[in-house]
């Protein structure tokens, strides 16, 4: 049976391609490697990079089109041709450690279509003997109220997909993946949001819920989300950071200076093997959004989240050991 190791907590890192400028797959992952990077998420199954990622010794994220989460919901041999095609072909060069579907629906119009896809594709697994954890990613938009942490729960529009998925999340004991970004918060209110909080900086002050007290907005959004898994009975599912980062430009905020504080901060952060103050005993595992400034995503801060221009210099210095 091919299980996959989720052991090692360590960093990881966004690689899109909405970019006409981009390096090719194998400099790409010559890059991460380069850099210590030891996981790396793609938003689909770009056959190139699947390739490619052969015997690198990276492990993958590897996720669905939004697209083919109906089909996956309501077509089993869909599915099982998708498992095929994009899993049992790769395996086991291909290191995968979560299969996500669906990438931000929930809310929305394919909220409804996860669920199903993630037993037709866990299914193929298993009937294939392979062990690869199946999730799905979320925003921040699934929770209705966010503050503070012990306060949060998911959206009435979120809640009736989240009662269904968190479930056989906490079965199987598969994790959550949840984007956090602290940056789009701060931007929202930055007079009253302290700065050095949403940055991770050390000086920052205490913020005190109950008996828990937080000094980086990253820790307490990671713990609203807990809360809210807890109201629907998910005690034991663990929250993976499917991406966080901190754009360098395209808005007022959007420096190359906080985007450096930032990522370091959250690297420093999850490299000391510590959890979440609700969860402490939980090692954090988060991918960097992203590897490369990508020109084909929207204008604004959208284009401007990459380590890396698209000649693979740095944006600005980033320690990953």
């Amino acid at each position: 049976m091919y299980v996959v190791d989720v052991g090692a907590q360590v960093i990881g890192v966004n690689y899109g391609l909405l970019g006409n400028n981009l390096p090719s797959a194998d400099q790409v992952i010559a890059l991460i490697k380069s850099n210590k990077i030891n996981k790396v998420r793609i938003f689909q199954p770009y056959q190139g990079v699947l390739q490619t990622l052969k015997d690198s010794n990276l492990e993958v994220v590897l996720g669905t089109l939004n697209e083919d989460l109906q089909q996956l919901a309501t077509d089993q041999s869909f599915a099982a041709n998708w498992v095929k095609d994009n899993v049992l072909a790769y395996i086991p060069s291909v290191k995968f450690r979560y299969i996500t579907l669906g990438n931000e629906v929930i809310p929305g119009q394919y909220a409804n279509f996860v669920y199903d896809p993630m037993q037709n594709v866990q299914n193929a697994l298993k009937a294939a003997n392979v062990n690869v954890p199946v999730t799905t990613v979320v925003s921040y938009a699934v929770l209705g109220s966010s503050y503070p942490p012990s306060n949060a729960s998911f959206g009435q529009d979120s809640s009736a997909a989240m009662s269904k998925i968190v479930p056989f999340l906490q079965q199987n004991q598969y994790p959550l993946l949840a984007n956090v970004y602290p940056c789009f918060a701060y931007f929202g209110e930055p007079t009253t949001i302290d700065a050095d909080y949403a940055l991770g900086n050390p000086n920052a002050s205490f913020v005190y819920d109950g008996t828990l007290s937080y000094n980086n907005m990253f820790d307490a959004m990671i713990d609203a989300m807990y809360v809210a898994l807890e109201k629907v009975g998910g005690n034991g599912v663990k929250i993976v950071v499917s991406e966080t980062g901190w754009p360098s430009a395209g808005a007022d905020l959007a420096t190359t200076n906080n985007a450096k504080t930032y990522v370091n901060n959250v690297i420093q952060r999850v490299l000391t093997g510590k959890g979440t103050p609700k969860r402490p005993e939980t090692p954090l595992e988060a991918y960097i959004f992203a590897l490369f400034n990508e020109n084909q995503k929207p204008a604004g801060t959208e284009q401007n989240f990459g380590l890396f221009y698209p000649d693979m210099t740095p944006v600005y210095p980033v320690n990953i050991v």
